[in-house]
């Protein structure tokens, strides 16, 4: 049987090594986290049992770290999406994140390396509703130096 090991996260501790059913847990997980956790011991062979502790310790360990419901922003009147591209002042992410973070239209943010320092993928009503984000919050803020707005046709 393979294993494979998280990367060590500094702030949570070491993590134990991973097994195929811990895969196959959370691919199933990922796939519908609203499964009952007889189907999902159905799916990956194991007793119901063996199932509730193994999720158990993935939640406790930190690996799944909640559910969601995945929503279908078109039908919430968000028909744009877009990655929006900023280059920031140095030093200034940590501030700039607690503010993205507050910005309904953002659904998510990362640091990144390269030309650009971070990268949004947004969601609005219309493209009007886009440029007033990217034009009248984005770029006005101080320590935001340019944007680079890419459209996204459709999603996968």
């Amino acid at each position: 049987m393979s294993s494979r090991e998280l990367s060590p996260d500094v702030s949570a501790g070491q993590v134990a090594p991973l097994d195929d059913i811990d895969l196959k847990l959370i691919e199933e997980l990922t796939r519908d986290g609203r499964v009952s956790m007889r189907t999902l011991a159905e799916r990956v062979h194991i007793s119901r049992a063996g199932c509730y502790t193994r999720v158990e310790r993935l939640q406790r360990e930190g690996i799944i770290t909640g559910y969601t419901a995945v929503i279908d922003s078109r039908r919430l009147g968000q028909s744009v999406s877009a990655h929006v591209y900023l280059k920031i002042s140095q030093h200034s992410w940590k501030d700039l994140r607690e503010v993205l973070r507050e910005m309904p239209e953002v659904e998510h943010g990362y640091l990144i390396s390269g030309e650009n320092d971070l990268v949004l993928f947004v969601r609005t009503r219309d493209a009007a509703s886009l440029r007033d984000l990217v034009l009248d919050k984005l770029q006005k803020m101080d320590d935001v130096l340019s944007t680079h707005t890419v459209l996204v046709f459709d999603e996968l």
